[in-house]
């Protein structure tokens, strides 16, 4: 069973569902991949490989939509506005749901999960704002996000680009609150994507930010494989 809701989102300009799944526990914010809809992860099976923890109240689900249409995947805009479409969905995260889970739910800590495109935007906006999660959990993700520009980049592409800014943090307040963050990178050996991953993990060491890549045997970018990861990766790395 889940609750269906949503509200008018200023930041978007549009209406914007999100369902709940379970009634306790750690929120759990899960993005779906390209161009997906709220009810992805349950369709997709993601929702049953985590049943015990949510039927126990450990964690609770929050599963929203995307807007790729309007930031990285509305190609017929030139790069620049495609940021912006990201700085829009993020005040939407941050400004509009953030406060709603804590609303229904005054469990302080917060995850953020995703896969394929929605592990970007799950690191991404924890990486942002590391003061407001605690775990971060990307499956399969791209960390670069020139790939999808064409290698263009300003300086609003730039601050959604987290193999870009994470070599240049310097701020020891923000170096703190990234530092506790507990970050998850799992991905394919023979995924494309796997060189960000390797290049965001080392980035992020190199500023002696703790994170745990893992790589799994073969391609690893597809459903089957996500729901084997979550279960393992909820509760922190192994």
């Amino acid at each position: 069973m889940f609750e269906r809701t949503g509200w008018y989102s200023p930041a978007l300009g549009r209406h914007m569902e999100v369902r709940v799944h379970g009634w306790g526990g750690a929120r759990l914010i899960v993005f779906p991949t390209t161009m997906g809809s709220v009810h992805e992860w349950a369709d997709r099976g993601m929702l049953h490989a985590i049943a015990e923890p949510l039927g126990r109240g450990w964690l609770q689900v929050f599963a929203v939509s995307s807007a790729d249409d309007q930031s990285w995947y509305a190609r017929h805009r030139h790069p620049h506005e495609r940021a912006r479409g990201q700085e829009r969905y993020e005040r939407y995260i941050v400004d509009e749901l953030v406060p709603f889970t804590q609303w229904r739910n005054r469990n302080p800590f917060c995850i953020t999960a995703g896969a394929s495109f929605g592990a970007y935007h799950a690191v991404t906006l924890a990486l942002r704002h590391p003061h407001l999660f605690h775990r971060a959990i990307g499956m399969s993700g791209l960390y670069d996000i020139t790939r999808s520009t064409g290698g263009w980049q300003d300086d609003l592409v730039y601050r959604h680009n987290p193999c870009a800014f994470i070599p240049n943090e310097h701020d020891w307040g923000r170096l703190d609150a990234l530092r506790r963050l507990d970050l998850i990178l799992a991905i394919g050996r023979d995924d494309g994507l796997r060189d960000s991953n390797e290049r965001l993990s080392g980035a992020l060491w190199s500023k002696g930010i703790g994170n745990a890549l893992r790589v799994w045997d073969g391609f690893a970018h597809d459903w089957p494989v996500w729901q084997r990861m979550l279960p393992m990766y909820v509760s922190g790395h192994d």
